[in-house]
């Protein structure tokens, strides 16, 4: 069968979306049948990482030690916030698209050599990535597992280190119902032999036994690293090396020691392979980056972005916004999601810290509507204002330097009980697009307010397409 061939990437993601009836169709048989007839192999060392949350602050703070060391490293991350060409870096660089058409063409080619193989839109994005970056010249490659680890497209490349971070109940029709399976599934990227860092601080007891059962070398937190800190610096000591003094990373919120850690005993464990020097891990850490983690953008009012989609990183995004350690009159939230996401347990979280809602659709079949993400939150939310009514305006300060209030505080009358009930309601509205949203939050919000645009990595992606943007609250003038 004569392959076809498109001139920009666009067109090739849309032939990838068009050729195999599913979206994510587990299993390694036809993805290893195109690599094989692409001769598909890594030629340089390779750590691979599966987790349910951590897995792209992990990645990124690998590839910045990396680079501070002066290697070569490339990144293979999923999915992007914006372009599709985010998945991959080169050298700390993100590759162009021109650059990847070469390497889609070939995936197609092989796909037809002698009989046909279907492959999802990952399979075949996976394979043109990986095989780009086998040709890259590369001295480390990095990569990302999309969903799970067992069958998950990457895992056709051996790795010789593998990461599981954490490991939290989260695609449930594909991974299993609990963390044990979960976890066994993400242990289906270890080798034997070779070393495995489990950086979970409680992890499935199905990752250790199948670390025992296979014979990798397993680093465990809390047995064979460890991590321990103060308000200005933290300390890491391994088998054979310790750090202390160190900068706390560039990715904030506190459970970015815990994938530090993990990055750190890989090193450790590559260290034949991959040595990195005491500085290398210092200055990488204090300068990796990352868009969407816990990113928080200054302005007025201040904007917090983050990819938080399941119960455990809302979880970790509410301990984070917790300790931000500014008092903010009003918390806006900008939320939506994928409609097989477990929203319960991810309001109950952290719906007490949000004032405001604005719920979005998103650009994508298997999104929520927006309306059904409100009732779920009206469902739980025992102070959820009425469906009609209409949440009171924000005001500037009365002097220069007095915080903003809600209106309905403005004079005595406002302290009587129904008065005090009506503050204590929290409104919601419903909108077509992140951005419509977002602009809506931003015309309720006072100067010293706080926006939280999270939920799925489109929610996010929406919000910054045309860059990172700085907020200036209309009431300032």
């Amino acid at each position: 069968m004569q392959s076809t061939t498109f001139s920009t990437l666009a067109q090739w993601l849309e032939h990838c979306e068009r050729i195999h009836p599913e979206n994510i169709s587990l299993g390694l048989e036809r993805v290893r049948e195109v690599a094989q007839r692409l001769q598909l192999t890594m030629p340089c060392p390779v750590i691979t990482v599966a987790g349910t949350n951590g897995k792209g602050s992990t990645c990124a703070m690998l590839e910045a030690v990396a680079l501070q060391a002066g290697y070569r490293p490339g990144v293979y991350t999923s999915p992007h916030l914006v372009h599709f060409e985010e998945r991959c870096r080169v050298h700390g660089e993100i590759v162009a698209p021109d650059d990847l058409l070469p390497h889609f063409a070939a995936v197609e080619a092989a796909r037809l050599e002698g009989e046909e193989v279907l492959l999802t839109y990952f399979e075949f994005t996976t394979l043109a990535i990986l095989r780009l970056l086998s040709q890259a010249k590369l001295d480390v490659a990095i990569l990302e597992v999309g969903l799970g680890g067992r069958l998950d497209a990457t895992n056709i490349i051996d790795a010789d280190c593998a990461i599981i971070t954490s490991v939290d109940v989260d695609h449930t029709a594909f991974l299993g119902s609990d963390r044990e399976t979960i976890g066994r599934e993400k242990a289906g990227i270890m080798r034997p032999g070779r070393p495995v860092v489990v950086s979970d601080p409680v992890p499935p007891q199905s990752v250790i036994d199948h670390a025992q059962a296979i014979g990798a070398d397993l680093w465990r937190f809390g047995e064979d690293f460890n991590y321990n800190g103060d308000p200005q610096q933290w300390a890491w000591a391994g088998r054979g090396r310790r750090y202390a003094g160190l900068s706390y990373p560039a990715l904030r919120g506190a459970n970015q020691l815990v994938n530090a850690a993990g990055v750190l005993a890989a090193f450790e464990a590559l260290r034949d392979k991959v040595p990195v020097t005491a500085q290398a891990v210092r200055t990488g850490l204090a300068m990796v980056e990352l868009p969407g983690r816990f990113q928080v953008l200054p302005g007025e009012p201040v904007l917090v972005l983050d990819v938080a989609h399941n119960p455990h990183s809302v979880a970790a995004l509410a301990a984070n916004l917790g300790s931000m350690g500014a008092t903010f009159p009003t918390t806006h939230a900008v939320f939506g999601a994928m409609a097989d996401k477990d929203l319960a347990p991810m309001f109950a979280t952290i719906s007490p810290l949000i004032d405001r809602w604005y719920f979005t659709d998103l650009p994508i079949a298997r999104a929520a509507r927006a309306a059904d993400l409100q009732q779920q939150w009206r469902s739980l939310e025992k102070n959820a204002a009425p469906q009609d009514a209409q949440p009171p305006e924000a005001v500037l300060p009365a002097a220069p330097g007095a915080g903003v209030r809600l209106s309905v505080h403005r004079n005595k009358q406002a302290e009587t009980p129904q008065a005090l009930a009506v503050a204590a309601q929290k409104f919601s509205q419903t909108f077509a697009r992140p951005e419509q949203a977002l602009q809506a939050a931003l015309a309720a919000a006072g100067p010293a307010d706080r926006i939280v645009v999270f939920g799925s990595f489109y929610t996010v992606g929406e919000v910054v397409k045309d860059g990172p943007p700085r907020l200036h609250a209309k009431h300032l003038g």
